[in-house]
């Protein structure tokens, strides 16, 4: 693969792993630390929640935490199952980009109107809306770069290159 690629995949990868367990350690920390009775609580949780998810999500790519049927998946071999990577790897950048394009026009809606929530609390909306968009965009850049991954897999390669192994261990459980 091209250098540009090389690093691109590299630079994606270490960032959504370093904003995944930020998310995760902030996350954890501020729900044991300032969760009192009050009336923005439930509110806050659910920011914090959305925050969590959206951030983490990226990183959770990474570690391929999310949910697959493995119906035949299973049963192909490493570069088949690349090749249907890469099919659905472009579905879900198609839908990560229309998502995205949401994200935006309702954030800027957020910051034009001064939008805020229908709660007692009545928090403005904008600060939680650019941080979904930006956690869809890391999560676009990771889909890209699993993309570039399983196009090198497709010819028998790493990403950067080498010989692909039989099987290949995410780059959490190397470390």
């Amino acid at each position: 693969m091209p250098r540009a690629i090389v690093a691109y995949v590299k630079y994606v990868d270490r960032f959504n792993r370093i904003v995944g367990r930020l998310a995760i350690l902030l996350y954890s920390s501020i729900s044991k630390a300032f969760f009192l009775l009050a009336i923005w609580t439930l509110e806050v949780a659910q920011f914090l929640m959305a925050a969590y998810y959206i951030l983490g999500g990226g990183y959770s790519m990474q570690l391929h935490a999310h949910v697959r049927m493995d119906l035949l998946y299973g049963r192909w071999s490493r570069k088949g199952m690349a090749f249907s990577d890469t099919l659905t790897s472009v579905c879900l950048i198609a839908y990560l980009v229309l998502l995205l394009m949401g994200g935006i026009s309702s954030t800027d809606y957020a910051l034009q109107y001064g939008e805020r929530s229908y709660s007692s609390w009545a928090p403005y909306m904008a600060p939680i809306k650019l941080l979904m968009c930006f956690g869809i965009f890391l999560m676009l850049l990771q889909a890209i770069a699993f993309f570039f991954k399983d196009l090198a897999a497709v010819r028998g390669l790493t990403v950067e290159g080498r010989p692909l192994p039989e099987y290949e261990l995410s780059d959490e459980v190397q470390s």
